[in-house]
């Protein structure tokens, strides 16, 4: 029996097998390992991956790229609308929910970001039945750790409609531990290891303690600035500008000439993770003139300088945030297919010079490699060498915060259940309501750490009517929130006074 692990990143996606007791990536119909997750509508025909990114130069407004940015999203979503401002497909409102606008020449149709999704969870699927010769569907999907219910539940709903039948749905940080089996291998003993995550378009930094095989996620980040089109996107200026200083023309504000740069950029960059330089060729790249240049590891690291700073300080960050020094991390797993740069490879070495640090699973693959070793896990394999002695411990993807007034009548947020809180939790907390009012209304909140809270991120109420009015004095309001391990929530609001209480119960919160 096999069993099938898949990453569906912002700008890849990589599936790996589980057979015979060992995990590997397979590669796709074009000999490569790792797929553009770039999906292309075409007059006759719908295509997937490299033939979908490289048709994107004459065929912009019908490529979806970046899905998985806007995948659960309202149309309001901050996150929506900032991907909506990126993209060179046409993204429109339909009932509050975004869609995108394929111009096939002969009908206009809409296309949701689950549809989209679902073409590349089907071109995975593909590539993995062809690597294995059978049907195989059992599968285990990643999700990053700041997912957010309706996210996974998107994910979840586009890979099934794939035919995919999802065994589980585990967090990028815990399938990356998994891939290099630890706390599996030695169960015994604690440790604390540092998850760094550079892929196209975030950087995520995560610190996870390993107790006797447990995983406990101490404290993770997830930032949108920097990935690894940042890096392409300064070797395409560059490339620009050598273009410019050879033939004095300035073709920066030509979109189609730069997407050819950045396609060629995007090749040159893989190259000089291996080679110490890369040429850059672009067959008529602008009125018909082609362009050749070398471009030297060196100088890619000169022009990326900032951009490697930017990579470094979320990791000093978050050591100070658990109040860590670098000797308190034992092993440092790097992941994400920018994380092969041998600059940024160096500088977290030198950040941790006693370190173990893992990277001997090219880091593109090491995600879904842990997701396939899941699957062979939750498929029972007997001859697996990583038994269920390593547990992995859901926890809260994001704060689950309470709205209240201060003293002055103000609103406040109040965090009952932080992001990172293992699973099942409980919390327990008094809300104070004025004396003169019969009816307490209690709003709760889903909001990644340190971003702004909107409307758009509550997710339940819950109403205790027909209260005893007071001449002095409060209402006491005891709230308990209890979150199970599935991610369901259960709410109960108690009035201390008299006892009436009311409840709800949430499905998959957070």
């Amino acid at each position: 029996m096999a069993a099938i692990g898949v990453h569906l990143g912002c700008t890849c996606a990589c599936v790996a097998v589980y057979k015979d007791g060992r995990a590997d990536v397979v590669a796709n119909d074009a000999g490569d390992r790792v797929t553009p997750a770039v999906v292309g509508f075409l007059e006759n025909e719908v295509i997937v991956g490299l033939a979908a990114k490289q048709s994107r130069v004459r065929n912009a407004a019908n490529t979806i790229v970046k899905v998985k940015q806007i995948l659960g999203r309202r149309f309001e979503d901050p996150q929506a609308q900032m991907h909506i401002s990126e993209s060179k497909c046409s993204i429109v409102d339909k009932a509050g929910k975004p869609r995108y606008e394929i111009d096939t020449g002969d009908t206009v149709k809409l296309v949701s970001p689950e549809d989209a999704a679902k073409l590349v969870f089907s071109k995975m699927k593909e590539t993995a039945q062809s690597a294995l010769g059978s049907d195989v569907n059992d599968v285990v999907i990643t999700v990053p750790f700041d997912f957010g219910s309706s996210q996974k539940k998107a994910l979840g709903e586009s890979a099934a409609a794939a035919g995919f039948n999802i065994l589980r749905m585990v967090h990028e940080p815990s399938a990356a531990l998994l891939a290099y089996g630890i706390g599996q291998d030695s169960p015994t003993g604690k440790s604390n290891v540092l998850v760094y995550k550079l892929g196209g378009t975030s950087l995520s930094v995560t610190v996870i303690e390993v107790n006797s095989g447990i995983y406990r996620v101490l404290a993770t980040k997830t930032y949108g600035g920097v990935g690894g089109v940042c890096f392409t996107e300064a070797l395409a200026q560059y490339l620009a500008s050598e273009f410019q200083r050879s033939y004095k023309l300035d073709i920066k504000g030509n979109a189609r000439a730069m997407m050819k740069l950045m396609n060629s950029a995007d090749t040159a960059k893989h190259s000089l993770s291996t080679l110490g330089s890369a040429n850059c060729f672009v067959d008529s790249l602008y009125d018909g003139m082609d362009f050749d240049c070398n471009v030297s590891r060196a100088r890619f690291e000169l022009m990326c300088s900032s951009l490697f700073t930017q990579c470094m300080d979320p990791i000093k960050k978050l050591l100070e945030e658990v109040g860590f020094q670098t000797t308190d991390v034992n092993q440092v797993v790097l992941c994400g297919g920018s994380a092969r740069i041998p600059k940024l490879q160096q500088l977290i070495k030198d950040l941790f010079p006693e370190v173990e640090m893992l990277n001997s699973i090219p880091p593109d693959e090491v995600i879904p490699i842990g997701a396939a070793i899941q699957a062979g896990i939750l498929l029972g394999k007997d001859n697996l060498s990583t038994d269920l002695d390593s547990i992995t411990i859901e926890c809260c993807a994001s704060d689950i915060l309470v709205k209240e007034a201060d003293e002055s009548g103000s609103e406040k947020y109040t965090v009952l259940l932080p992001s990172g809180t293992p699973l099942p939790a409980r919390r327990q907390h008094t809300l104070q309501a004025s004396g003169s009012i019969t009816s307490v209304c209690l709003e709760l909140y889903e909001s990644v750490p340190k971003s702004n809270i909107s409307e758009s991120s509550k997710f339940a109420q819950i109403v205790l009517k027909d209260l005893q009015k007071k001449e002095k004095g409060v209402h006491d309001i005891v709230t308990v929130l209890t979150m199970k391990r599935d991610g369901s929530l259960h709410v109960t609001c108690t009035d201390k006074d008299t006892g009436k209480s009311e409840m709800i119960t949430v499905e998959e919160s957070s």
